[in-house]
Order: C-alpha cells, then sequence, then structure tokens
C-alpha cells in the first residue's frame, strides 16, 4: 500500500534510486526536467513514486517534473485500498509536480475492448497505449516547431494556475 511504499519499503531503496536518477542527470547535456511513470493503485507507484518525486524535487527544485499517473478504476480493481492509494498520491502530485497527464485504467481496457477488439487485453496491451500517449504528449519536445519546445513551454501554455496542473490526455 503508499504507506509502505512511501515510508517504509520505498524509503530503504529511494538511496539506491536517487543514485540512477543523478548519474543519468549528470550525464544529460542539458536538463530539462524529469518524466516519471506511475500507477496510482499500488503500493510501489503511489507510495515509492511520490516518494521518488518529492526526493528529486528536494535535489532539482528548479528543473520541470512531469508525470504519466494512471488512476485505479472500480471496475478493474486488484485490490481495495487503490483509492486510498491514489487519494494519498495525489497530494503528493499536487505539491511536488509541474504538469501531471492523467490516465484512465478504465479508458484504458475501454479502448482495448471497443477499438481494438481485444477481448483479454494485457498488461503489454495497455503499456503500447501508455506509451502511444506518451509518445504523443511529448513529439514536440523530439521534433523541431515553434510551440511547446521544452518542458517549460508546454507548462506555461498549459497551466492556468500553478495547482491546476491535472491534464486528461485524448486517446
Amino acid at each position: 500500500n503508499w504507506a509502505k511504499g512511501h515510508y517504509t519499503e520505498g524509503a530503504e531503496l529511494i538511496d539506491s534510486v536517487l543514485d540512477v536518477v543523478r548519474k543519468e542527470a549528470e550525464n544529460s547535456d542539458c536538463l530539462q526536467g524529469f518524466q516519471v511513470c506511475h500507477s496510482l493503485g499500488g503500493g510501489t507507484g503511489s507510495g515509492m513514486g511520490t516518494l521518488l518525486i518529492s526526493k528529486i524535487r528536494e535535489e532539482y527544485p528548479d528543473r520541470m517534473m512531469m508525470t504519466f499517473s494512471v488512476f485505479p478504476s472500480p471496475k478493474v480493481s486488484d485490490t481495495v485500498v487503490e483509492p486510498y492509494n491514489a487519494t494519498l498520491s495525489v497530494h503528493q502530485l499536487v505539491e511536488d509536480a509541474d504538469e501531471c497527464m492523467v490516465l484512465d485504467n478504465e479508458a484504458l481496457y475501454d479502448i482495448c475492448f471497443r477499438t481494438l477488439k481485444l477481448s483479454n487485453p494485457t498488461f503489454g496491451d495497455l503499456n503500447h497505449l501508455i506509451s502511444a500517449t506518451m509518445s504523443g504528449v511529448t513529439c514536440c519536445l523530439r521534433f523541431p516547431g515553434q510551440l511547446n519546445s521544452d518542458l517549460r513551454k508546454l507548462a506555461v501554455n498549459l497551466i492556468p494556475f500553478p495547482r491546476l496542473h491535472f491534464f486528461m490526455v485524448g486517446f
């Protein structure tokens, strides 16, 4: 659950994860910010994911933090504590993230059933949809253009008020 991921098991692992993040940041030529993809239903994505985001925010306060957060759904639920994990995570995301792209688990399954005609979608199918969404959202960062050419410009053009930074992506 969220508490184990944020305070106990996640706290034991966070230093080694931050070392990897530091090494990647040091190898970067021009670090704009960070993109974190995580689920808010389980303990690792919600608890340790938000712990990682807050620790990165402490170490790199001037860099942008963008998340792709998969929200749980009551129709496709694994555990009874998923709503609690998501609720506790949202507070952390409001405080520590600059841009949150909201991905709805139920909508992902619905696309697999109705549009892709998959009778039993796998995690690979869902991950493929998520990666296609991430690719679409970030294409302005990867290809030359005038509008939204970096994470900060994307945030400036999309966010009217600092705490209103949750976006529902279209599929």
